[in-house]
């Protein structure tokens, strides 16, 4: 049996940032990671000359990132694409009604005030809700003392309704009433036209990472921890003193991982009050531009925008007229099975609604993280009855031996790649018994 210091499973973000650090701290580290590749959920690809970024795509407000600090260091391009947190406005965006008509800028300007004043409404509604409440529960709460008619508060009504898929991947009625607490962005949000896997590509050089390894089994004990790789053809064992486990919590929810002895209530509790969500990117590329030149979405309101409500023109990142849409929460779920074909000829007919001249596209590529056998979704959402230090208690270490990180473990910012690193660069500190710089990262890994 091989013996090592510590062993990482899952080279995503959160891996390799533990791994790095605690090898430039003299270290034996192996990161085990199931795919074919590093990154995890950060995965670009690369067809016909085109960049795309199936999985994170932005870094959500660079002010103190230490994930912009990193792409800096490591000399990644980037673009300005501020997405914010769905907001009504602030950006550019055509908005529709609900007969496909475009809203004027008074309609839209007092349709975005219409949501402000919801907002500062739910401040406190939230801060007094319970934990069996849904953000469903408080923004209903929020509307109803607005005393608005019945069209005026249901146009709102939609716009949190996309804004918790959007935002979580989830329905707003499962979604708990403070689901949306770290739904704030300090600083520009970018993106990248070469490809945010130039990040995990970077954190890897100079490790020890052997892909195509399927962990099944992670055995702790007093003195260490076993863990059992299922290959194609055998079954191998490694030792270590440490283990960090990073594989998303849809991962540790399945039958295929198992932690033995299972995990202690403080970690498995907040586990089962987390689920992975349903969220998946649709990319429409055009030969033609149609919509407006510095619109940076396009939204229509109404029961037509059930399943496609939002487009964002992801045009500057290459010159070619691209639009991107999300399937979320129930969409994703319903279009799960979908064809390529059928999830475009859906998405095309609520353009057209808007622009009746619209070409078809002349590519679409649709994520699949649902049907990941190594994610299981695409990140981790509050269920009712969730409390917000679930996440950080996720990461209580256990036995003095097992760590778990990974973007569901990070209070502050969880559902991010800003997340995914913290939690390691916390999981690594752990491991190692002291403070480690995380300026380590963008150094040496010895």
């Amino acid at each position: 049996m091989e013996r090592i210091d510590t062993v990482v499973v899952g080279a995503g973000v959160a891996g390799l940032t533990t791994a790095r650090l605690l090898q430039a701290f003299g270290q034996r580290v192996v990161v085990l990671e199931a795919r074919d590749r590093v990154g995890g959920r950060v995965h670009t690809v690369r067809t016909a000359g085109r960049v795309t970024d199936l999985g994170a795509s932005w870094i959500h407000g660079v002010t103190d990132s230490p994930v912009a600090a990193a792409a800096e260091a490591f000399g990644m391009r980037t673009v300005e694409f501020s997405v914010g947190s769905f907001q009504p406005d602030g950006r550019p965006i055509a908005s529709y009604a609900p007969d496909g008509t475009r809203s004027s800028e008074a309609a839209a300007a007092a349709f975005a005030e219409d949501v402000r004043a919801v907002d500062r409404a739910l401040l406190g509604v939230i801060a007094a809700s319970g934990p069996g409440e849904s953000y469903r529960d408080v923004t209903e709460r929020a509307i109803a003392a607005r005393g608005w008619d019945a069209a005026r508060a249901q146009r709102v009504r939609e716009f949190l309704e996309h804004r918790a898929e959007e935002q979580y991947g989830v329905w707003i009625e499962d979604l708990a009433a403070h689901g949306l607490d770290d739904d704030q962005v300090e600083g520009d949000e970018v993106v990248f036209p070469d490809g945010y896997d130039r990040l995990p590509a970077h954190l890897a050089e100079g490790l020890d990472i052997r892909l195509e390894h399927v962990v099944s089994r992670v055995h702790w004990h007093g003195a260490g921890v076993e863990v059992t790789v299922d290959g194609t053809t055998d079954r191998s064992t490694l030792s270590a003193a440490a283990a960090v486990v990073t594989v998303p919590v849809g991962v540790l929810h399945s039958e295929a991982f198992t932690i033995d002895p299972p995990l202690p209530p403080a970690v498995a509790a907040p586990l089962g009050r987390l689920r992975m969500n349903a969220f998946e990117k649709v990319f429409l590329r055009f030969p033609t531009r149609f919509w407006d030149d510095g619109v940076y979405a396009i939204r229509q309101q109404g029961a037509e925008g059930r399943r496609w409500h939002s487009w964002y023109d992801l045009t500057s990142l290459d010159g070619e007229p691209t639009l991107l849409t999300f399937a979320a929460g129930p969409t994703a779920r319903e279009t799960r099975t979908w064809s390529r074909e059928e999830v475009a000829t859906s998405v095309m007919a609520q353009l057209r609604r808007l622009f009746p001249g619209a070409p078809d596209p002349v590519d679409v590529q649709i994520t699949g993280w649902q049907d990941d056998p190594f994610s299981r979704g695409s990140y981790a959402y509050m269920t009712v009855g969730s409390v917000t230090s679930d996440h950080d208690d996720l990461a209580t270490p256990i036995g003095g031996v097992l760590h778990l990180a990974g973007e569901a473990t990070w209070t502050d910012d969880p559902a991010t790649v800003t997340a995914a690193m913290c939690s390691g660069h916390r999981a690594a500190e752990r491991v190692f018994g002291g403070a480690i710089p995380i300026e380590r990262l963008w150094g040496s890994p010895r």
